[in-house]
């Protein structure tokens, strides 16, 4: 159908989607989405401290820092990676400060479970390499090409 302006509705009926299913103008900003993502990469040399056990996911950034002041009696605002897993397994949020504000990131997998530390008092030292490969579904103990 045409509205009087003279518009087809195919917009409404979803005719003029993209090949990934969405809708997309040309040159606007849903038709750059096929481009992978912006990473945001720490500095070299960043420590990464996960947190043992599960932490309550309902927690944000304030919360998770007063975890790692109490709990692991660490500075959260030195510039390190604190990890913290959920109950479940399957989310994990990151609390970093960059020097110029604090970052909350959360990452929930769709299938499997991150591995994670046997539940102990404190935390474990990772390599940022080896959260690379944890986030990505990789054991991060022993990652093996495929």
């Amino acid at each position: 159908m045409r509205s009087r302006d003279g518009a087809g509705r195919d917009h409404l009926t979803g005719r003029n989607l993209h090949p990934c299913g969405r809708r997309c103008r040309a040159g606007g900003p849903a038709a750059r989405h096929d481009r992978s993502p912006p990473v945001i990469v720490p500095p070299t040399g960043v420590r990464v401290w996960l947190a043992n056990g599960h932490t309550d996911m309902r927690r944000g950034m304030n919360g998770l820092a007063l975890q790692v002041q109490e709990t692991l009696q660490r500075d959260p605002h030195a510039g390190d990676l604190y990890v913290f897993r959920g109950r479940r397994g399957d989310l994990v949020k990151i609390l970093w400060h960059d020097g110029l504000g604090m970052s909350l990131y959360a990452k929930r997998l769709e299938r499997g479970r991150f591995l994670w530390p046997s539940p102990a008092d404190g935390c474990v030292a990772i390599s940022a390499s080896q959260l690379g490969y944890m986030l990505d579904g990789i054991d991060w103990r022993n990652p093996q090409r495929t």
